[in-house]
């Protein structure tokens, strides 16, 4: 019996010393070598049941086989995102050249004439204002247009400041707030509104250029003209 404590001790001695300079991992060299010492190092006056062996092989090829489950599920999966990723990348370049909603509150400005900013008003609106601001945060232009009825309305930003200068190249963000006659502000958010003239794939996702930004497909709101060709 004195053996079989001694060879414990320093079993559970070198597990611990493993654990604490690095992880280590066990795999079915290693369970079966373990199983090989107990049966050299068991008490030959009274031996391990056949059973106790038999349940610990069990245990270790069960445990073995939702391994290799685990590891065919991984597969599975890294397999089915690459074809969902290759189907999506496919349908993402037949937006090219459609007018396109994008729900999302940055825009880009670059060498463009205008960008258009939109809003579908749930209910008579009595002002709607946008607000647009530089990469820092500060308000660079704000219209306003007065006495809106509900439905779809779009906006021209003409890439001017509020003195009339045109602004600088770079990033922006904008929101739309609209008001009810009765001071009610409307739950109604707003979105760009443009055309797609290219896409843009990254290792996890596509975007779509709209008027020089770039949206990522998931942000977008409504095809405009999806039936009509080029």
């Amino acid at each position: 019996m004195s053996t079989v404590s001694s060879t414990s001790s320093t079993t559970s001695t070198t597990s611990t010393t493993s654990t604490t300079t690095s992880s280590v991992t066990m795999d079915k060299e290693d369970f079966l070598q373990l199983l090989i010492a107990e049966m050299e190092n068991q008490n030959p006056l009274d031996p391990m049941d056949n059973t106790e062996y038999a349940s610990q092989l069990a245990q270790f090829s069960s445990l073995e086989q939702l391994q290799n489950i685990n590891d065919n599920l991984e597969t599975s999966i890294s397999a089915n995102y690459t074809l969902t990723q290759s189907i999506t990348n496919s349908m993402v370049s037949t937006l090219i050249g459609k007018d396109v909603k994008v729900s999302t509150d940055t825009i880009t400005v670059s060498d463009q004439d205008e960008i258009q900013l939109g809003i579908d008003l749930s209910a008579d609106a009595a002002e709607v204002e946008i607000n647009i601001y530089n990469s820092s945060g500060t308000l660079v232009r704000t219209i306003t247009e007065e006495d809106l009825e509900s439905g779809e309305h779009l906006f021209t930003w003409d890439l001017t400041n509020d003195s009339g200068k045109a602004v600088s190249a770079g990033t922006y963000t904008f929101e739309i707030t609209a008001t009810t006659t009765g001071g009610s502000t409307l739950s109604d958010t707003g979105y760009l509104y443009g055309y797609v003239t290219g896409v843009q794939y990254s290792e996890n996702c596509s975007y779509i250029l709209v008027n020089g930004t770039a949206c990522d497909v998931s942000d977008l709101y409504e095809i405009i003209n999806a039936d009509e060709t080029e």
